[in-house]
């Protein structure tokens, strides 16, 4: 167990790199951001003026003074760079998804097992703010025995790009971009399902790979919709929950991502979301009340770092576990057979929701 600062080496400099990783890291006590590997020096400098800039990974992974590597890089590049950190004894946080392929996942477990090495997905959604007041109106069962929620992620980026999710590569597409988040939220909520359906479309002019997806995960008296796309202009529902109790329903993204692509950075008040939900109870005839607006909580994605400074310094659970994300691993897997079959996609590690749901107390 460690007790200085862990020293963090950071692999990968695009979107996530800079905006999301490097912001959050420098705001978590107990971590520094010690070097970053880029071509783009003049970038990184501007932003990390005290941060050294490698040009490739194997000079960050040989440093004896790094202790945790982030990698947020392209998909396909997850497996080996994390292989080579794993090997040079350093632990891991790999942005998600964790790998593309559920192989390649079972593979890091055993190396990082091996090593004794903790790894960890950044699976940072689960700290949105929607979410959480889900997942607390959920435990406390204001909106009864949920018998169906549907989830969204939708974007309006009609043109094609030439970015590497835009093309034929392992890990390019919608569903590993935007089905990780919403397969670790359910998953965080209800464990995992009995069953998986997955249809893919590419619906933009000119698309070489999906950019929409409809994702049906079946538990026991439960029916779960995802969704994404990347030609949706209007807004529409985030979360759309209904329950023998009642209703809940939210519009628009959580705005911590917004906040840190603007130079923000966490403080006291972080993760405020102005836009509330709508929340209709039911009264005890059944018949629906008005809806209400419904304040929610907090968003803390600086959490997912606090957590795992506190994983790697004094010995706690991490925030994501290796077997969450193994699990989101074999829904993603176990949604692209569905779709290959054009059939339901039974689970061999689904569970009952209702025993589940009794065992708490629900």
């Amino acid at each position: 167990m460690k007790t200085h600062t862990l020293s963090v080496g950071l692999i990968g400099y695009g979107m996530a790199g800079q905006f999301l990783h490097a912001p959050l890291i420098q705001a978590t006590p107990g971590m520094q951001l010690t070097a970053v590997v880029s071509s783009e020096v003049d970038r990184v400098h501007a932003d990390l003026p005290d941060v050294e800039v490698l040009a490739k990974a194997p000079a960050l992974l040989a440093r004896r003074d790094i202790d945790l590597v982030v990698i947020a890089t392209p998909n396909e590049t997850h497996y080996p760079l994390a292989k080579a950190a794993l090997a040079a004894g350093k632990h891991l946080v790999i942005d998600q998804p964790f790998t593309v392929s559920l192989s390649e996942a079972r593979l890091l477990r055993t190396q990082a097992e091996g090593a004794e090495r903790l790894v960890s997905v950044f699976h940072n959604r689960r700290w949105d703010s929607d979410f959480l007041t889900l997942q607390a109106l959920l435990e406390a069962g204001t909106l009864g025995r949920v018998a169906a929620l549907e989830s969204r992620l939708d974007r309006f980026r009609p043109t094609v790009t030439d970015r590497w999710r835009d093309h034929h590569q392992p890990g390019g597409g919608i569903w590993f971009d935007l089905g990780p988040p919403l397969l670790d939220q359910v998953r965080a909520l209800f464990g995992m399902p009995r069953a998986i359906l997955l249809e893919l479309a590419t619906v933009r002019d000119g698309a070489e790979v999906d950019d929409d997806f409809l994702c049906l995960l079946e538990y026991d008296g439960l029916r779960v919709t995802l969704q994404a796309s990347s030609l949706v202009a209007d807004p529409t529902p985030r979360f759309r929950v209904h329950g023998t109790r009642g209703s809940y329903v939210t519009f628009g993204l959580d705005p911590q991502e917004a906040w840190l692509k603007a130079g923000r950075i966490p403080s006291p008040g972080w993760g405020a979301d102005p836009v509330m939900g709508r929340l209709t109870p039911a009264e005890g005839d059944g018949e629906s009340v008005e809806s209400r607006e419904y304040p929610n909580l907090p968003g803390d994605w600086p959490a997912y770092y606090a957590g795992l400074a506190e994983a790697l310094l004094h010995g706690a659970a991490p925030p994501v576990t290796l077997d969450e994300a193994m699990d989101v691993m074999t829904l993603l897997e176990s949604g692209l057979d569905s779709y290959r079959q054009g059939r339901w996609l039974r689970l061999k590690e689904g569970n009952d929701l209702r025993r589940r749901l009794h065992a708490a107390g629900r």
